[in-house]
């Protein structure tokens, strides 16, 4: 029987100065003043519609993402979440995570994040190194990143995560080592730390740059895990490190199957239907200037998930995580029984990837290495 997990919320604002040329997520350059008024009123409007989905829960966390939400003022991003307070209660120890470029532009908005509700940030560094940030498009310099994280300290932020990527073009092992190092020293207590990966629909899948091969690529993540774990660092996920218990309680719900809403132009969406003991995944509309046109649905479509395929969308979250999962939460969050997992896991277990300890089953060493072939056997 299913059971309602906890309740998230992701906001997207899908605007950039400049799309980045390996970034496939839904952002649009805009010349011209961002309609900051105009969109708070239509991301509140779009809430007020899947209130519903609430059923009597509390927000576990909000994470605003884009796009670069740091674009936005600091007095709209308090209406943004006195309008959200409004409507859902929060949770008493929430976390809401807004994403920032290091620019100083952005910097300065920091402390006006703080007071508006902003307890934890994610900064969008990628590289400290100015070669690398000018190959990746960006477009801050290393020393502006090495500002924003003193910015954000001195803004109150106590957590804060620094994104950075590894296996760009002409980065040697030891510069990616240095970019770690570095976001070490700068006092991160969360660090994503993952590959540079081609994707469709980017400027580099048309023009690829050429990374290192798959075994350098090896070596700097053995060589970049073994770093973090000497300075603390819990490596809780795939491509996520936090040290002071500070791992990410949004996306760690993402990874345990939890539900959330998504507003703004793209954000997707997944909840639990208790009363009819579905599961479904929801879309708002893509375009900025289609979602902002009041005479068009903000929901672009949706979709009840089938018992077949309850499995794998579980497994290929669950799995992200080093700890794994119980199979409680299995059967809570799916409202399967755990007996239709039972034979591939078992078969998992004598292939040496996956491993149970009484109820939880996590991936081996050699399972996190050869994740999609674990996922594939589902």
């Amino acid at each position: 029987m299913l059971l309602l997990p906890p309740l998230s919320l992701y906001i997207h604002i899908p605007w950039c100065v400049r799309k980045c040329p390996y970034c496939d997520f839904n952002s649009h350059t805009s010349e011209q003043a961002l309609p900051e008024a105009e969109y708070v009123d239509a991301l509140l409007a779009d809430l007020d519609f899947q209130l519903a989905a609430v059923q009597g829960r509390e927000l576990y966390s909000i994470f605003i993402g884009g796009g670069t939400p740091s674009l936005f003022s600091a007095q709209a991003i308090n209406r943004i979440l006195e309008g959200v307070a409004q409507r859902i209660p929060f949770a008493k120890d929430i976390e809401i995570t807004l994403e920032a470029n290091p620019g100083t532009f952005e910097q300065e908005k920091f402390q006006g994040y703080r007071a508006a509700g902003v307890n934890r940030l994610s900064i969008g560094v990628q590289s400290f190194n100015d070669q690398h940030l000018k190959n990746l498009g960006r477009i801050h310099g290393g020393d502006e990143a090495l500002l924003a994280a003193g910015k954000a300290q001195a803004a109150g932020f106590d957590n804060f995560n620094i994104d950075l990527m590894h296996g760009l073009s002409q980065q040697s092992p030891e510069q990616a080592l240095a970019d770690l190092q570095q976001a070490i020293d700068l006092g991160a207590v969360h660090i994503s730390w993952y590959q540079l990966t081609i994707e469709p629909n980017t400027a580099f899948y048309k023009s690829p740059p050429i990374i290192p091969n798959d075994d350098q690529l090896a070596d700097i993540q053995q060589a970049g895990e073994a770093l973090l774990a000497q300075h603390g660092f819990q490596h809780y996920e795939v491509s996520a490190f936090s040290r002071n218990n500070k791992s990410s309680k949004h996306n760690s719900n993402y990874w345990q199957f939890g539900d959330y809403l998504g507003i703004g132009a793209g954000a997707h969406g997944k909840i639990t239907d208790l009363k009819q003991q579905q599961i479904k995944r929801q879309w708002q509309t893509r375009s900025p200037a289609d979602y902002l046109n009041k005479q068009q649905d903000y929901s672009a479509g949706s979709r009840l998930l089938s018992h077949e395929e309850l499995p794998l969308e579980f497994i290929m979250n669950a799995l992200r995580l080093h700890q794994g999962f119980t199979i409680e939460l299995f059967q809570q969050h799916t409202g399967l029984d755990y007996t239709c997992l039972e034979n591939t896991i078992t078969a998992l277990q004598h292939r040496q990837l996956l491993q149970r300890d009484n109820d939880r089953i996590s991936t081996t060493e050699l399972g996190r290495r050869f994740l999609n072939d674990v996922l594939a056997a589902f």
